[in-house]
């Protein structure tokens, strides 16, 4: 009854396939948080996800006792102060002020490059999404001290570039772009392969082939726009 309970009181709305709902699923199983798992479909949404969501109407929404969340990073640091166990974010100020500046550095610097430079066929576009992404990126591998970020286990950080371990050689490959070279930023390669084998990384992430036929139909529909 009490598991039963628990489940109840914590809810996540979510595409299994999103990066960002992931963020969330990961936090969740650092902590051995029980929850329930609403699968959303985006085509057709879901009057809860309207109610939980009318701003934005898009995953994640996390619900804790009725009352919902939004935006993964927010959700992660909602989590880490509700329950105690296994700290995602460091203890002292000026490190948690660090870990949630290198967190947001990635969703405004690194991805929204990685985006420009894959969906276009803009040459020119292209170029320029793709410089800026390897200039964000050396950054981030300049930061990267210990195994993660979090240093020898999973941080807040680790969670938030986990569409750089995961999804990104797969859209490099899906679109004909190379950002992650293991020459190229050596201490991002070997975190990127130490984050997808950790056993809660491997038990949540996507089937690769299904995410690269997502990503190749996706290039191909915006070549055909052009």
């Amino acid at each position: 009854f009490l598991k039963i309970l628990a489940m109840a009181e914590v809810q996540l709305l979510g595409v299994r396939a999103s990066p960002f709902v992931q963020r969330v699923e990961y936090a969740l199983k650092l902590k051995g948080i029980e929850y329930t798992f609403i699968e959303e479909n985006l085509m057709n949404k879901s009057e809860l996800l309207l109610k939980y969501n009318p701003i934005h109407k898009k995953v994640p929404v996390f619900v804790h006792n009725g009352k919902p969340l939004s935006e993964s990073l927010v959700i992660i640091e909602y989590i880490d102060e509700t329950w105690d166990n296994y700290p995602i974010l460091p203890q002292q100020a000026y490190e948690k002020a660090l870990a949630r500046f290198w967190s947001n550095f990635i969703d405004d610097k690194i991805l929204g490059a990685i985006s420009k430079a894959a969906w276009t066929v803009n040459k020119e576009e292209r170029e320029k999404g793709t410089e800026e992404a390897l200039q964000a990126l050396q950054f981030l591998e300049n930061e990267l001290k210990n195994k993660f970020f979090g240093g020898e286990n999973i941080g807040i950080v680790d969670i938030a570039a986990s569409y750089i371990a995961f999804w990104l050689p797969i859209l490099e490959e899906a679109v004909g772009l190379k950002f992650l070279g293991g020459d190229k930023f050596p201490k991002l390669h070997k975190w990127s392969q130490e984050f997808i084998n950790h056993p809660i990384v491997k038990e949540i992430l996507p089937p690769k082939e299904g995410l690269l036929g997502f990503f190749k139909s996706r290039y191909a529909a915006v070549s055909a726009a052009k």
